[in-house]
């Protein structure tokens, strides 16, 4: 199993870096670029090619065993690959629906950031397409809570709602070279966890490939950044986040009868979560719009600390891994245990509003 996992993570991983390259010098054709302003952190001319090469490892990993089904004698060699690698064949087969509205999802989403990336769309018709594709999702993929609750009408829109939510907690979290793709693959990496203890095979598959891609598009994107995912991944990235919390951690272990796995999400995404509310605070309070970028951030604050670029990715990426650690003993503990790891999450977000609280008032 572990050399089928390994090939799916570097499949993603190549994959993604041909077409991050590709990508680079289609952005540079196109005039996709991010040019410096003063609400940004670069100083240069970046391409923002590398939402297409995310879309396109994701595409061709949905889009390919959904064809692959529609053909009734595979060779031998392939169906005997697939029985060695335990991938379950028949689940594929059997939510095939569900894939091809998560590929429509994904390809709206992609659509949507492709034309903020070029034209600049208001934040109103954003959130619009995104409430939208949020609830085909909840609706037509089963992408939804599926905990305590029966009721279709409740479920649905609380799950379209938090999918909105991630979707714009990544958005916003693509403010720093390598910040929004590395927090996304530890994020990614931690549900994996859940989904293997699951036995989600289909799920944690998915989610092995997923976390390749952003690794790959990291050779480029790390401090200091060559290539941008823009809005055209960053959506898609958070979207996907969302899709691995959902379905990870509430599809099964919430029939075991043990609440506190529905923690598991909010542990892991503790600190997304965390930049996304204290900008929006801080907007709030200043009087600002909620949806207009600016230099608030929380690796933006880091930096005014004294941190460099890369010691700031590198500061966001061991805290999420701090408190993502956590996320995973929920599976093995009692309600005491829980509540000491959520306990612990808020003591590490303390420790970082605490390290960062003077630089909020020169904002």
């Amino acid at each position: 199993m572990i050399v089928y996992a390994t090939m799916l993570i570097v499949g993603g991983f190549c994959l993604t870096v041909l077409f991050t390259a590709l990508a680079k010098r289609l952005a540079f054709r196109m005039e996709l670029v991010a040019r410096p302003r003063t609400d940004r952190h670069h100083r240069t001319i970046v391409p923002l090619g590398g939402g297409i090469a995310l879309f396109g490892t994701l595409f061709l990993t949905l889009a390919l065993p959904l064809l692959a089904i529609q053909v009734q004698d595979l060779p031998a060699s392939l169906s005997q690959l697939m029985d060695r690698s335990n991938l379950q064949w028949d689940d594929v087969r059997a939510r095939s629906n569900e894939l091809w509205v998560l590929l429509l999802c994904i390809t709206s989403l992609f659509v949507l950031g492709l034309c903020d990336d070029r034209r600049g769309l208001g934040p109103g018709l954003k959130l619009i397409v995104q409430l939208g594709v949020a609830g085909m999702a909840a609706a037509w993929a089963e992408i939804r809570f599926e905990f305590f609750i029966e009721s279709q009408w409740v479920t649905v829109p609380l799950s379209a709602l938090w999918i909105v939510l991630l979707v714009n907690v990544f958005n916003f979290l693509d403010n720093m070279d390598g910040a929004c793709a590395g927090i996304a693959a530890v994020v990614s990496s931690i549900l994996f966890v859940g989904a293997v203890t699951s036995g989600q095979i289909l799920v944690g598959g998915l989610t092995l490939v997923f976390v390749g891609a952003l690794l790959g598009f990291l050779l480029f994107n790390f401090p200091p950044a060559r290539i941008f995912m823009g809005d055209a991944g960053s959506l898609i990235v958070g979207f996907m986040v969302a899709v691995f919390s959902v379905r990870t951690t509430y599809y099964q272990e919430a029939l075991s009868g043990t609440w506190h796995h529905v923690m598991i999400p909010l542990i892991a995404l503790a600190v997304p979560l965390y930049d996304f509310v204290s900008v929006m605070t801080l907007r709030l309070r200043q009087g600002k719009n909620l949806f207009v970028g600016d230099t608030q951030h929380f690796s933006h604050r880091l930096k005014r600390r004294g941190l460099t670029d890369t010691q700031t990715v590198l500061t966001l990426y061991l805290a999420t891994l701090c408190t993502g650690l956590g996320a995973t003993f929920l599976y093995q503990v009692d309600l005491t245990g829980a509540i000491l790891i959520f306990v612990q999450t808020v003591m590490v977000l303390a420790l970082m509003a605490i390290f960062e609280s003077n630089v909020r008032q020169d904002t």
